[in-house]
């Protein structure tokens, strides 16, 4: 999680609580309207917490977060206002998820591999097993076990294997597995998937997505696939990324430490390094999150279209380009939108079948 997160957080409901009591005066109005002016991310927590106030009778929000059990009674907080924004950020508030930055992603034509050298390899090491004696060999690189998992749109799912390791798949997300006594073979068909990997130095866990492979041992990774584009994230251990150019050669590989985020589109392999919360952060949809560190409106609603099947339309460049940044249920976009009519120019048409976002 991020510190900067949690901080912008617990400030923005510490302003809530001193708003709420006896002592706000026009010049606690000016700090706050200044505060809200440093950031985008300090308007969407402070918007968010003040609609989650308003709607549970101011305390409910906060007082979800506290150590204690239950909710204190209405009025508590005016008992004692406090006197500074920096005593109000200590308040025992566990604020949501850090945010996500959102990565942009560009199309390719799919790259088609030559059959003929995957046919002679193949052919060359049966020759072999026949040679040293045949049904050793074989079995040893023959498919022992194979399966197919898929999620719905909305739905996440785990998946245990059988060697030890475990799968989680995103929204709309399909693998096939094929282990054999050499290697572990996934082929990651759409989606994202994260992948907790039990380590066996002598059989390697592959994850292909397209022309794309990442190769590990034991470790702790994810990959997307959005079309000819693959994401790896990379939070624990280190993941091999393997790819094939157009003719089916293989290309020099990239190491991907803990804390990587490898981005191969068409022009090759991007690779940023980050914190192991950051990379973290960036996997939160396992938790039901989606989280924007000043994204775009426009890639904001991407993201919620990964999970929701009624969709939100972006009607014009103007809204598209709008900064957004906080933490959100990918589940729940009725409250994204009520957070964007509030604080954003931004006009809502509701449609049976999507929500279109026009700017105002």
């Amino acid at each position: 999680m991020s510190m900067d997160s949690i901080r912008t957080e617990r400030r923005a409901a510490a302003w809530l609580v001193r708003r709420d009591g006896e002592a706000w005066d026009a010049a606690a109005q000016a700090e706050l309207d200044q505060w809200l002016a440093q950031d985008i991310a300090h308007r969407v927590a402070f918007l968010r917490l003040e609609a989650a106030w308003e709607e549970s009778g101011r305390l409910k929000a906060l007082g979800a977060g506290m150590a204690h059990d239950g909710v204190p009674p209405r009025g508590a907080w005016n008992a004692s206002p406090p006197t500074s924004v920096a005593a109000e950020s200590s308040l025992p508030i566990n604020p949501p998820a850090p945010a996500l930055a959102t990565l942009v992603f560009a199309p390719r034509t799919h790259a088609r591999r030559r059959r003929w050298p995957v046919l002679a390899a193949s052919a060359a090491l049966l020759l072999i097993a026949v040679a040293t004696g045949g049904a050793l060999g074989w079995r040893h690189y023959a498919v022992q076990e194979r399966a197919s998992y898929a999620s719905a749109v909305g739905d996440l799912r785990a998946v245990a294997l059988s060697d030890g390791s475990h799968a989680t798949l995103s929204s709309n997300s399909r693998i096939d597995i094929a282990l054999s006594r050499a290697q572990r073979h996934i082929d990651l068909e759409q989606g994202e998937a994260f992948f907790e990997v039990a380590k066996d130095a002598g059989r390697p866990f592959v994850v292909g997505a397209g022309a794309r492979r990442a190769v590990a041992v034991g470790t702790r990774f994810s990959v997307r696939r959005d079309g000819a584009t693959t994401r790896v994230v990379v939070t624990e251990g280190t993941v091999r990324l393997e790819s094939d150019a157009a003719d089916g050669r293989a290309q020099p590989t990239t190491l991907l430490p803990a804390g990587s985020i490898a981005i191969a589109g068409p022009d090759g392999v991007l690779v940023r390094s980050v914190s192991l919360a950051d990379a973290e952060r960036i996997l939160d949809w396992r938790s039901g999150l989606l989280s924007f560190e000043h994204a775009t409106l426009g890639e904001a609603v991407a993201e919620f279209n990964r999970y929701n099947t009624r969709k939100l339309v972006v009607a014009d460049g103007r809204a598209a380009a709008l900064q957004v940044a906080g933490t959100f249920q990918w589940s729940n976009t009725e409250g994204f939108v009520r957070l964007l009519e509030r604080g954003f120019p931004v006009r809502v048409e509701q449609r049976a079948d999507q929500v279109v976002l026009h700017s105002r």
